[in-house]
């Protein structure tokens, strides 16, 4: 089945042929960005400054007459809507334990004409793009308030404005937010920046950003990394989220993705995403988890599935855990058709740690099979991208300065934080 329009969404969508499950359903494209599973990551490039501690400089790209050829450094700063609450900790933490050296760089100042507003946003997220680095969203704080809007030369709109808010706990919260429209409030952008801290030790970093074009797309994406020591371990960790979803204004197409990505100094990491996209009749989900415990144990799992309006479904699964050369791995494959008659194939395997693995598996249509054989067993024990490499990305994270505490003072644990959210979708989708 192929489908397109003319409008926001041009979608390209393979046939269903059953009972194989179809992973690659979810191509959807937006007018302005295309949404693809092969996308790289978003980044926003801006023009910068040939002097690095500059406060004037004359841009590559001059302005008016008026203002002289010369910019003022401009440094961006956070939101939050709410405070975030915290994992309770015992003692604030002067120093972390990091398995490797915390580099810090100040950013360059960026170049932009006297009273020039932000840059028109009007691209949806990609699709299946994962958690970015901070480095990615070009994120620089502004120590000053400020309050203020403008109209461009093609007659839409700007404005921006930050603050600064202090709470109990020594908390503190830097944060900007801008947005713009069209001239004829068709289009519509909003972005908000923060960056939150406390006497705790906790430090958060994060982005919200959202819009709409003139086709009716719509779009919604939030980013955050943190850093607090654990509850019970007193061991320092890093989180990452992420949450993306867009909407089509022409057609009945949509997708929503949640990621998330949690380390600590002694190798313990766990990482997940839960997905879901549809695009008119076809629906489809995706959920897949990571957990390595530091110490040579490893779990893996997928649950993909989908189904249309006629009552198709189909899906595929399977998971693995192993631990020192010793574990199983384990797997289906089903299919529904439209008047309830199923059909499924199950398997598994036994590695035995001494170079055999059993076999086995069977079929609702009478097939089976159960042998052991010579061979060897591989998996990884170790995440590909761990501690030491999300230190490594996360310098603004942890170059965060909190307020002074006074002598004497000492920071109070903060409430136990919720349990994890784990929908599969939000309910406007």
């Amino acid at each position: 089945m192929a489908a397109s329009s003319a409008g926001g969404f041009s979608t390209l969508f393979v046939s269903l042929k059953l009972p194989r499950f179809h992973d690659d359903v979810s191509f959807l494209h937006f007018r302005h960005c295309r949404i693809s599973a092969a996308a790289g990551n978003t980044r926003w490039r801006r023009r910068g400054c040939d002097g690095e501690r500059l406060s004037y400089c004359g841009c590559s790209s001059a302005p008016k007459k008026q203002n002289g050829g010369k910019c003022e450094e401009w440094r961006r700063s956070f939101d939050s809507k709410e405070k975030t609450t915290r994992i309770v900790r015992r003692q604030a933490l002067p120093s972390l334990p990091f398995t490797s050296p915390v580099v810090r760089i100040h950013p360059k100042p960026r170049c932009l004409p006297k009273n020039s507003g932000p840059q028109f946003r009007d691209t949806p997220p990609k699709r299946d793009t994962g958690i970015a680095n901070e480095k990615d969203w070009d994120i620089n704080l502004l120590n000053d308030t400020v309050n203020e809007a403008g109209i461009n030369e093609d007659g839409s709109t700007w404005h921006r404005e930050s603050g600064n808010e202090l709470g109990e706990n020594g908390y503190r919260c830097r944060w900007t937010r801008m947005g713009g429209q069209s001239q004829d409030g068709s289009s519509e952008w909003k972005e908000t920046w923060w960056e939150k801290s406390d006497w705790t030790g906790y430090k958060e970093l994060g982005v919200e950003k959202s819009g709409r074009n003139a086709e009716g797309d719509s779009w919604w994406e939030t980013w955050q990394e943190m850093l607090h020591q654990d509850e019970w371990s007193n061991i320092a960790r890093i989180e990452r989220s992420a949450q993306k979803q867009a909407k089509s204004g022409a057609e009945n197409a949509g997708w929503y993705e949640k990621w998330w990505e949690k380390y600590d100094a002694k190798g313990w990491t766990e990482k997940g995403a839960h997905k879901y996209g549809r695009l008119n009749e076809q629906s489809w989900w995706e959920k897949w988890g990571e957990h390595y415990d530091g110490r040579g144990s490893v779990l893996k799992w997928t649950d993909k599935w989908a189904e249309t309006e006629l009552g198709t479904k189909w899906g595929d699964k399977w998971e693995e855990k192993f631990f020192t050369g010793i574990g199983s791995r384990q797997g289906e494959t089903w299919h529904v058709s439209p008047v309830g008659e199923r059909w499924s194939r199950t398997w598994g395997e036994e590695h035995l740690g001494n170079g055999k693995v059993h076999k086995y598996g069977k079929s609702t249509t009478g097939e089976s099979w159960d042998i052991v054989v010579d061979e060897g067993t591989y998996y990884e024990a170790e995440p590909h991208y761990g501690w030491a490499d999300v230190v490594g990305d996360s310098t603004q994270l942890l170059s965060i300065v909190p307020r002074d505490r006074p002598p004497g003072v000492y920071p109070n644990p903060p409430a136990p934080p919720p349990a994890d959210d784990v929908s599969d979708f939000p309910p406007s989708l």
